[in-house]
């Protein structure tokens, strides 16, 4: 009874480190396929332009918003286009915090992997 769960805690070892592998090569490949939606902005320079974005639309906002809620006007093309770019920008943000949510849960899962794996192994000597 020992060798068999023994078997099963080094086997799921393995599969907990064969997923957290490719949760680190799958956050990898996210990244850089946001950084290429990105182009020609760096993707280190998200977080800057996102804020920039941020208080200018907010500041067209005020300026505009009581109007179109009252329909004396519609938003005007630079509002529109504000709104749509901090939109989006704020999407890349998620998007970048997920693949590293990915990434860390792919460490975590081949830290538990191994972990497991080399309890399998101590289950199996010992039986």
């Amino acid at each position: 009874m020992k060798s068999l769960l023994a078997v099963v805690v080094a086997i799921m070892g393995v599969a907990s480190l064969v997923f957290g592998i490719v949760f680190i090569a799958q956050s990898g490949s996210a990244k850089q396929q946001i950084a290429d939606g990105l182009q020609p902005m760096p993707l280190d320079q998200l977080n800057a332009t996102y804020d920039r974005v941020d208080a200018s639309q907010v500041q067209m906002m005020a300026a505009e918003e009581p109007n179109i809620q009252t329909g004396k006007a519609a938003p005007s093309a630079m509002y529109n286009y504000l709104t749509t770019q901090k939109t989006g920008l704020g999407l890349a943000q998620s998007n970048v915090g997920f693949a590293d949510f990915l990434k860390m849960n792919g460490i975590i899962q081949v830290i538990t992997g191994v972990g497991l794996l080399l309890a399998g192994l101590a289950l199996m000597k010992k039986s």
